[in-house]
């Protein structure tokens, strides 16, 4: 992924001034077609650019810091690209209730089934069966199965109706994702961090030793200013898209309104603006034959995106008072079991073959499928 230009992100901020100043003159309702059409891939296109941009400075800190730490920063910079667009939907819409859950497991589809199977089918064809780490991989499915359970599935259990949260519900359960998360990401930076290395040719395990070892090599190796500087960069690529997010947001709504498409298409926008760039460095990683970077990338992305955006998503309803319906339709409850079925018995194993990443690729064709025609 070639990497951004000082000309692109001031390009990015003209285009800013230019909604901000100008918008409220040729964005209004009802809007012409063309104006949309052209305004929607404009903002389309700019803002993929600046996901781009984080993504590639927040992937050069990821090999600067080392793993998981690297990663780590590239996953909370996509999923908090996913909270601002998530919200800045959620804001303007007036039927927007669902957005949240649709993003969610827009992005559960693409990167736990596309991105996965496409990785695992690139990587085996060049490299025969991938090692990784088993014990990092049934961490993330069981933070998967655990966390997605209840915020997605939970809801259309309850007696609040709908498949949305009671207000002292959404705030508990907010509570204890967050802590969740946290206790799991603690472990994954600390005790735990050898589960998520890529183990060594030849073998499927990270002594302590080398664990240690690794991370005083990194620690030494870090060069300050460029972290600093790279650092300053993602943030002047991210800003862009909170400022963008609220036009994007409108016309979004404009376009399923006058095309009749599902209100899900509103959420996979979202999600192929956040994860495309991430996604491209996660199928790279397995043609480098670094399958325990693309898990990474892949599990530790829908794993943030669970334990962050779900929080996120029902505490800007509770402080906007809009209706936050999180609880899945019955399809996309079956497809989100089976994917996180096979999921946990792609890597509950030691190596990754060409069958899983096919499997994976053909669930998420049912996916695409049913988005149109349910």
């Amino acid at each position: 992924m070639p990497g951004p230009t000082y000309c692109g992100l001031a390009l990015t901020w003209v285009i800013v001034a230019v909604f901000h100043f100008g918008a409220s003159s040729w964005l209004v309702v009802p809007i012409s077609s063309p104006v949309a059409i052209v305004s929607f891939l404009v903002l389309f296109s700019t803002i993929m650019g600046a996901a781009v941009g984080v993504v590639w400075f927040a992937d050069k800190l990821a090999h600067e810091l080392g793993e998981p730490y690297g990663t780590l920063i590239l996953t909370l910079s996509v999923v908090s690209i996913e909270v601002i667009l998530i919200a800045g939907v959620l804001i303007v819409s007036a039927d927007a209730a669902t957005i949240g859950r649709d993003a969610i497991f827009s992005v559960m589809m693409i990167i736990m089934n596309l991105v996965v199977g496409l990785s695992i089918v690139v990587g085996c064809l060049r490299h025969g069966e991938q090692e990784y780490n088993a014990q990092g991989g049934v961490a993330y499915v069981s933070m998967i199965l655990t966390l997605t359970g209840i915020a997605l599935v939970l809801p259309n259990a309850l007696g609040t109706g709908g498949g949305s949260f009671g207000h002292a519900q959404a705030i508990a359960l907010s509570a204890i994702t967050i802590l969740t998360y946290a206790v799991f990401l603690a472990a994954q930076m600390g005790a735990y961090r050898r589960l998520f290395i890529q183990p060594s040719p030849g073998t499927l395990t990270v002594s302590h030793g080398a664990a240690r070892s690794e991370k005083a090599k990194a620690r030494n190796t870090i060069n300050r200013r460029s972290v600093v500087l790279r650092s300053m960069a993602l943030v002047l690529f991210l800003v862009p898209i909170v400022l963008l997010s609220h036009h994007l947001a409108l016309l979004i709504d404009i376009g399923i309104e006058h095309t009749g498409a599902p209100v899900a298409v509103g959420g996979v926008i979202i999600a192929i603006i956040v994860f495309t760039p991430e996604s491209i460095t996660a199928v790279k990683a397995s043609l480098r034959n670094e399958m325990q970077r693309t898990i990474n990338l892949c599990l530790g992305a829908f794993v943030s995106t669970v334990g962050l955006t779900v929080p996120a998503v029902l505490i800007v309803g509770l402080v906007t008072g809009k209706t936050v319906v999180m609880g899945l339709t019955a399809p996309d409850t079956v497809l989100s079991v089976l994917t996180i079925g096979l999921s946990a018995l792609t890597f509950f194993g030691q190596r990754i073959s060409l069958v899983q990443g096919i499997l994976h690729l053909a669930l998420f064709a049912v996916f695409v499928l049913l988005l149109f025609n349910s």
